[in-house]
């Protein structure tokens, strides 16, 4: 970045530079951003819409006062272009950085503080000067495990997104190395792109994307084609790959609130058939969006009578049972755990829910609270064998898990005696020492007085 001295000009000035050396960045080119570069930055890619960019800058008014800088603050600022968090003029002139890039902007009060200004810092209807330097930037992480990460080359219209179950209409190009293996127009249902060959990654980008949008998706394994790979595509398993998805067209899917409750219990039954489709092909993380389908439908419908209300805790039931063993697979024990006990809320004596829970305890190394799940099911069916069968496990962990713990406490009160051993024996050297050095001067003091006798 320059220095403040830079920035120390007068209106008429800056005007005057920057209507010589400057370029209108504007997409109206109506002069609210000029823009003057003081260092070229890095040959190459630029910051798309949604990107997380992270900036140096200093702003100044035009007589030259200072209202704010990253720097004084010694701390740079992030954000996500082009989503309105900072002033318009920002996000304009972030889109046309490189990185490293160091520029100078003059801005309009229309693409600054407006007419309100901001209180104590910005007169109203000022136009700005920034000094701006693009350290970084980065694409949008559209999960939590950052499994997907977006970067929008064309923005969408409207304020609206397809929901589960919306059918959309896209057009796709998937690639590998650089090696384009997919390109097609095609339409699905959203939490059922599968159906078409459509990865994960792609469906589940779907509810954040807009009208028009075209956007270029990062993906890793688990949400483009995991461990198997995808041998019609020639690429191995656990690759990343990248598509780039627009967004044609979609229409929404019909909100909980706007179905009435047996057309949630007509259309949970082909819903719940699809998920177990998906279950016994081993998509598990499709079936999972099936079934919390089905669950967001339900879970707060009470039935007319009684045979309804069955009809509802039948499909609770099934439901979280299925996402139990398919987080089960997953791996992902603290879900499992979650499900079953939903299950229990509704029926405490349900096997399946209380061997499932058991068996996730169990590989969470809660061997008690596993075993007290597998002594729960011998309650409900003793004729369980594989019960049984785990609880013998569940024993034997236990044990194991003592014997561990008498070793450790051994070895650490073996320790304790040697160390203690140790600093007693330092103790009575020390005390031998200092009794040692007094009785000697004892000696010298009698030796002197005696030759001090007459």
């Amino acid at each position: 970045m320059t220095t403040d001295k830079d920035l120390c000009m007068d209106g008429q000035s800056a005007t005057a530079i920057f209507a010589a050396k400057g370029t209108d960045i504007t997409p109206n080119k109506d002069q609210g951003v000029v823009k003057v570069v003081k260092r070229q930055g890095v040959d190459g890619d630029r910051p798309m819409i949604g990107d997380k960019v992270t900036v140096h800058y200093t702003g100044k008014l035009l007589n030259g006062k200072k209202f704010d800088s990253s720097l004084d603050r010694k701390e740079p600022f992030c954000f996500n272009v082009g989503k309105g968090q900072v002033i318009k003029a920002w996000d304009i002139s972030v889109l046309s950085m490189q990185r490293g890039e160091v520029c100078m902007l003059l801005c309009k009060p229309e693409y600054a503080y407006g007419s309100a200004g901001n209180p104590n810092k910005i007169p109203p209807n000022s136009s700005l000067l920034f000094e701006m330097e693009l350290l970084s930037f980065e694409g949008e992480v559209l999960t939590d495990d950052g499994g997907i990460t977006r970067r929008i080359k064309v923005k969408g219209d409207g304020y609206t997104n397809p929901n589960d179950g919306a059918t959309v209409d896209v057009h796709l190009e998937g690639s590998y190395g650089g090696r384009l293996f997919d390109s097609r127009d095609v339409r699905f249902t959203v939490g059922e792109a599968e159906d078409k060959g459509v990865p994960l990654g792609v469906d589940r980008a779907m509810e954040k994307m807009q009208k028009g949008e075209c956007c270029i998706l990062y993906l890793k394994p688990k949400y483009g084609f995991g461990r198997e790979g995808k041998t019609e595509y020639k690429i191995g398993p656990n690759k990343d790959v990248v598509y780039e998805v627009t967004l044609k067209d979609f229409q929404r899917a019909k909100e909980s609130w706007e179905m009435d409750l047996n057309e949630k219990l007509d259309l949970a039954a082909g819903v719940k058939h699809k998920g177990n489709q998906y279950f016994k092909a081993g998509w598990y993380h499709q079936a999972i969006i099936l079934y919390q389908r089905i669950v967001s439908w339900l879970e707060m419908e009470c039935g007319a009578g009684m045979e309804q209300q069955k009809r509802i805790q039948d499909f609770l039931l099934i439901s979280q049972l299925n996402l139990a063993l398919c987080f089960l697979r997953l791996k992902e024990f603290s879900h499992v755990v979650e499900n079953c006990n939903k299950v229990i809320e509704l029926d405490g004596r349900n096997e399946k829910a209380l061997y499932r829970r058991g068996e996730a305890r169990l590989l969470r190394n809660e061997f008690s609270l596993a075993m007290e799940d597998f002594q729960q099911v011998l309650q409900v069916n003793s004729s369980n064998q594989a019960a049984r069968a785990q609880i013998s496990i569940c024993q034997h962990k236990i044990r194991e898990h003592h014997e561990q713990d008498k070793r450790i406490y051994a070895n650490m009160f073996q320790k304790f005696a040697e160390h203690d051993a140790k600093v007693g024996k330092m103790k009575r050297r020390r005390d031998e020492s200092v009794k040692s050095d007094e009785n000697s001067e004892v000696g010298i003091k009698r030796r002197r007085r005696s030759q001090d006798c007459p």
